[in-house]
Parts: structure tokens; C-alpha cells; sequence
């Protein structure tokens, strides 16, 4: 796996719409997730940009360490909009991305290494950084023509992240 550096970045509350879906890794909806959102998205008022947040809310704090493929979480696929307007959308609802410090990487390739990418921020760059993670939502932004299986595809991995605390 190629060094990887991130951007660190202090994001604004970000409003979303969309659709949510509670799972886990051994029981990943996710493509049923997004096949059921994609036909909407164009359909939502006040979209800020043409991006697409594939966000992951954990019940608990999330530690890599102890992290299950049966741990649950919700995933949503959402677009950011300028205000909640949920009522004009069916099937959709509204969620408020928490601002905060970040860790922005950016994953090159398919969607099938993408747990290469994980490894390498939680094994190598994280315990090696300044930085611990907040428990806040992970999520990863995508283009518009973003394709999964696209050799050639690039995905913004967002980390929430806090300064290590200082023993001094």
C-alpha cells in the first residue's frame, strides 16, 4: 500500500437528504441502499453541489481494534442541501452531518481495495499521527460519475479526528 496524506479539515454541519439503511459488513445493503436513492436524487431541492455523502453513524464509538463484521451501523446516501426540505421528496429524510475536524483521504481505484485504504489509515497512519478518532460519522464523498468498479476511480474517505491530548 502507497503512503497516503491526508488533508485535515475543519468541516461546517453539513445538511443532508436521503435515504438510510441499518447494517453490517455481513449483511451489507448497501447497493440496495443507493439503487433505491439514485432514481431520487435529482428530485431534491436545494442541492449545494452535485456530490454524493455515503455516510456510517456507529451506535458506539468506533474502534478499529474491536470493530466486528456483525457490528451494526446506519449508512446513509445523501446529497447536501442548503435546508431541510424533506416533505417535497418521498421516501426521504433528513440528517445533520455533526462539523468537526477531519481526516480527508483520498481513495484511487475500485471500490474492491477499498479495504486496503482502511487498513492503511487505521494501521499505519493514524497510530504514527497526532490524531486520535472522534466519535463522530465516517463518510466517504463521491462524484457523480463515481463507478465502484472503476480502475480509475477516485472517493474522498472522511475520518473524524481530535488532537492527541497532551500528558503535560
Amino acid at each position: 500500500m502507497r503512503k497516503i496524506n491526508p488533508k485535515i479539515v475543519i468541516l461546517e454541519e453539513k445538511k443532508l437528504i436521503g435515504k438510510s439503511k441499518r447494517m453490517s459488513l455481513d449483511e451489507d445493503s448497501s447497493q440496495e441502499l443507493w439503487t433505491s436513492f439514485m432514481p431520487h436524487r435529482h428530485s431534491i431541492p436545494n442541492r449545494v453541489d452535485d456530490l454524493y455523502y455515503n455516510v456510517k453513524v456507529f451506535d458506539q464509538p468506533f474502534d478499529p481494534d474491536h470493530f466486528e463484521a456483525s457490528t451494526t451501523f446506519v449508512k446513509w446516501a445523501a446529497v447536501e442541501v442548503a435546508q431541510h426540505e424533506v416533505e417535497e421528496v418521498r421516501g426521504m429524510e433528513s440528517y445533520l452531518l455533526r462539523g468537526g475536524m477531519y481526516a480527508m483521504f483520498l481513495h484511487r481505484g475500485p471500490a474492491s481495495d477499498f479495504n486496503q485504504t482502511l487498513q492503511y489509515i487505521f494501521e499505519e497512519w493514524l497510530p504514527s499521527s497526532s490524531y486520535d478518532l472522534d466519535d463522530r460519522e465516517h463518510f466517504e464523498r463521491l462524484t457523480e460519475d463515481y463507478h465502484p468498479a472503476d480502475p480509475e476511480a477516485v472517493e474522498e474517505v472522511w475520518i473524524p479526528i481530535r488532537a492527541l491530548v497532551s500528558d503535560i
